[in-house]
């Protein structure tokens, strides 16, 4: 996975290329390879590993949500965290998500579950591991993209100001742990998932809290209310 051969938003490219040129990535690129020629099906597409980065410069960040893994369902995955391409059922997650959307926002539930329109607002939907093998939950963790999306989390952390983490559930809270309390506004929560979304997710209002956040320190808050048409986003 050699650093000049990744199309990447250049400001990512830039800070991650340290990331790209070291062992790991390079072991990690000969994993998907082998993966691939042995007819394992991978999702998202190869165009689509980084899109949450490509959507999200980092000089854009204003709010990052963590996720685990890609969806291994067949067409869901499209590299961002908790989000489906247009036409796909909106997973138990997400139908949480905007369940407390309405409850904080008063925004009613979209009936798709494409987010793009928040990432291209400067919302970081990053998931820890970016690849997974259909139908293999959590089939790809372990092989470096955790130590990857750490290093995307550090330069948020050390270049950007006043940022938004949004950390639903203890793998979330764990992973950013390290970020900057006095830099940053840290928002923690029970996961969306239906196992633990009454057990804090569901009243926590993050997303007013966060665009109260935003406009205290001067940027434009986020507009949560998605489209309704997913392909106008």
């Amino acid at each position: 996975m050699a650093e000049a051969n990744i199309k990447l938003e250049e400001s990512w490219k830039e800070a991650l290329s340290p990331e790209f040129e070291s062992p790991y990535m390079q072991q990690l690129k000969a994993f998907l390879v082998e993966e691939k020629q042995r007819g394992r099906v991978i999702f998202p597409r190869g165009s689509e590993y980084f899109r949450a980065l490509d959507l999200t410069p980092l000089d854009e960040v204003q709010v990052v949500i963590l996720g685990q893994d890609p969806y291994h369902g067949f067409g869901q995955a499209h590299g961002l965290c908790f989000s489906v391409r247009p036409g796909v059922r909106i997973p138990p997650s997400l139908v949480n998500i905007y369940k407390e959307l309405e409850t904080d926002l008063g925004i009613p539930p979209a009936r798709h579950g494409f987010l793009e329109s928040w990432a291209k607002q400067g919302v970081l939907l990053l998931n820890s591991v970016l690849t997974v093998e259909e139908s293999q939950a959590a089939s790809h963790q372990g092989k470096g993209w955790e130590r990857f999306t750490d290093a995307v989390i550090r330069r948020v952390n050390d270049e950007c100001d006043g940022v938004v983490f949004m950390l639903w559930g203890s793998y979330a809270q764990k992973k950013a742990a390290f970020v900057d309390t006095e830099r940053h506004l840290v928002l923690k929560a029970a996961h969306p998932s239906p196992l633990s979304a009454h057990n804090g997710f569901l009243g926590c209002r993050h997303f007013s809290k966060a665009n109260a956040y935003l406009a205290e320190h001067g940027r434009d808050p986020i507009d949560w209310a998605l489209p309704s048409n997913p392909e106008a986003s």
